[in-house]
């Protein structure tokens, strides 16, 4: 059975903190899927909002490796672990 968990991004943004705590969520055992929902405080007041998300989820994928990959619907990072590394 797979798990999904949800995390908010908030005013701080990616922090070092945040970014290990999804590492930890992730080594549990029956969490595969992880929802981030990018607030509206962590988003640039400008147009390129979704820019914000798209270069959130790069960071997150270069801090966690190959083993994961990402999905972004509106303002949400859908994050997946997998067995074996990804291309």
């Amino acid at each position: 059975m797979t798990s999904q968990l949800q995390m908010q991004l908030g005013k701080k943004g990616l922090t070092k903190e945040f970014l290990e705590d999804i590492k930890k969520r992730f080594e549990n055992k029956g969490v595969q899927n992880i929802k981030v929902c990018v607030l509206k405080s962590a988003r640039s007041s400008d147009c390129s909002e979704r820019e914000d998300v798209k270069k959130y989820s790069s960071e997150i994928l270069n801090f966690l490796g190959g083993k994961f990959t990402t999905r972004i619907l509106g303002f949400s990072i859908f994050l997946k672990k997998w067995r074996k590394e990804r291309e």
